[in-house]
């Protein structure tokens, strides 16, 4: 990897920004925006294998897409690293003209060449996110065969079946999609790695931040990068791994950060009220839920899952404990996307469930587990979700860990129920139904592996329902394909789905452009600037 320019902070600095409380550090830097915020999901740097908030939303800043769309309206998409696109009249090809001119962060000019690298790269790597790709009809076997160059600066990409346009594009948007520079990534290879290896830790894009530094739990630096075509205002941003949300606001008020992310209802009430500080908030893509494991016979059994339905007090939840951060919201579909309902039809009743319960066999109740991430939030909704079910007897014993240990333990299906926050991985209606409403194949080694799979559930009829949805290229009666699956799985899914997210961030006065987009990767700190 060529240099990078001198301004670029030391990793000791960075260190120091990341740790440092002193008072000296009262005003942060002109043309630096520092943020707290808990980083503690971050896995991996590579696009390929990114698949959670934090790192999503890094990448977001740091790599570009082939297509992207406008945060404030999702129905305007456009060309990034793809100037223009057309579609074969068979709806099966697509044909990207990539823009001339860009560079990567190294100084290597970006082509078509890296397109299509980056396309195969993320298909045979097949880390999590591959799916995204993968459900065109994109295999190991013939990726090389189905995306090709055709040109300098143009590439081909030929799927399986004639999907809606819309569908392929929005995935397109995705971090999957992101352009990764072929020549740093191969210099950086071991034994057929692609570089992967390499990429967990390090960065090769053509975002306009580049990655300069990531320390695990305690800080991400993001610095300028000279060669992109968009020219940020700020020199640099730091993430600070700051877990506490009480020192988090301490530290806002202090200014020893420009923004706190992770602040409690009471706080953000509390720091409104400084002049020196202001709220800011947008919609999010992103549901919260309980995922009941199937494999754990009483939780599978239907009217169990419907008396769990009818445990969880969901205005209580919203209104005090994700107060303004939140709210009541029980389809797998977000607001806001292509045929999401915003049907409600559960609340907190108790002699309901018990009814569900003795139908069950379980009169007395049973005991069950649930992971949860170490939070305030999330331990605060499981300790009012404990409550509520122990009202009917199902008694819980909560089990706290950082985001890794109980995503490893998700992931595995090693759970009883967990309590997650699932953000869209595109702005198509798919990207839901596909992990909520579909699982191809629920054996423990299946390839692909939905939140269905996850919770070991076959939901029969409404795989094929799924993927029948995407191929209808009529906006109405694709959007009412969706509605019945939502029906369907809020009927009888084995998900408890409580809340549609209201991200909320406190800055100081000084701090503008920092933008709260629809989706987890499209919050954006590219035009932020300090007054």
């Amino acid at each position: 990897m060529k240099k990078l320019p001198k301004f670029f902070l030391s990793a000791a600095f960075a260190a120091t920004m990341a740790t440092s409380f002193s008072a000296v550090m009262a005003a942060t830097p002109p043309d630096t925006l520092v943020q707290a915020w808990q980083i503690d999901d971050i896995t991996s740097l590579d696009p390929a294998e990114i698949f959670e908030f934090s790192n999503s939303e890094i990448a977001g800043n740091t790599y570009e897409r082939l297509i992207n769309y406008d945060p404030k309206d999702v129905s305007k998409i456009y060309g990034e690293v793809a100037e223009s696109w057309t579609v074969s009249p068979d709806g099966k090809t697509f044909t990207f003209k990539i823009r001339q001119g860009k560079k990567f962060a190294s100084g290597n000019p970006l082509t078509a060449e890296d397109v299509v690298f980056s396309f195969q790269r993320a298909i045979l790597l097949d880390k999590s996110p591959a799916f995204i790709l993968g459900q065109f009809g994109l295999s190991k076997d013939n990726v090389k065969d189905k995306i090709k160059q055709s040109g300098p600066f143009e590439v081909t990409m030929e799927l399986d079946k004639a999907y809606a346009p819309t569908f392929v594009l929005y995935c397109m948007t995705s971090t999957v999609a992101s352009v990764v520079d072929k020549k740093l990534a191969l210099q950086n290879e071991k034994d057929g790695d692609f570089g992967y290896n390499w990429l967990k830790t390090h960065y090769a894009g053509s975002g306009p931040f580049a990655i300069r530094d990531w320390k695990a739990n305690e800080v991400v630096v993001l610095e300028r990068n000279p060669n992109s075509d968009k020219k940020t205002p700020l020199a640099r941003v730091i993430y600070r791994h700051i877990k506490e949300t009480a020192t988090q606001r301490l530290l806002l008020e202090k200014g020893d950060v420009d923004i706190a992310r992770n602040l409690n209802p009471q706080e953000l009430e509390a720091v409104a009220k400084n002049p020196d500080i202001k709220i800011q908030n947008g919609p999010k893509g992103t549901v919260y839920y309980l995922g009941l494991n199937q494999k754990n016979p009483n939780l599978a059994k239907p009217e169990v899952r419907q008396a769990l339905k009818w445990l969880v007090d969901y205005s209580a939840i919203a209104d005090t404990i994700m107060k303004n951060k939140g709210e009541v919201h029980q389809a797998f579909l977000p607001k806001g996307f292509l045929g999401a309902i915003n049907d409600n039809p559960y609340k907190l009743d108790v002699a309901k469930a018990k009814e569900l319960l003795a139908k069950a066999g379980l009169k007395d109740g049973f005991s069950v587990t649930m992971d949860t991430r170490s939070t305030p939030e999330i331990t605060g909704i499981a300790q009012a979700i404990q409550t509520t079910f122990a009202q009917a007897g199902v008694k819980v014993e909560i089990i706290p860990g950082d985001s890794k240990q109980t995503l490893t333990k998700y992931r595995a299906r090693q759970h009883d129920i967990y309590i997650g926050n699932w953000g869209a991985d595109y702005q198509d209606p798919n990207t839901n139904a596909d992990t909520f409403a579909a699982n191809d194949d629920n054996s423990d080694n299946a390839k692909a592996k939905p939140l269905a799979w996850r919770n070991a559930w076959d939901p029969g009829p409404l795989t094929a329902k799924t993927r029948a949805a995407v191929l209808e290229r009529d906006a109405e009666k694709r959007a009412d394909m969706y509605r019945d699956l939502q029906k369907a799985v809020l009927e009888d899914g084995p998900y408890v789905t409580f809340l549609q997210q209201i991200e909320v961030i406190a800055t100081r006065k000084n701090v503008d452009g920092v933008v709260i987009g629809p989706s987890f990767d499209m919050n954006s700190v590219i035009q932020a600037k300090k007054n």
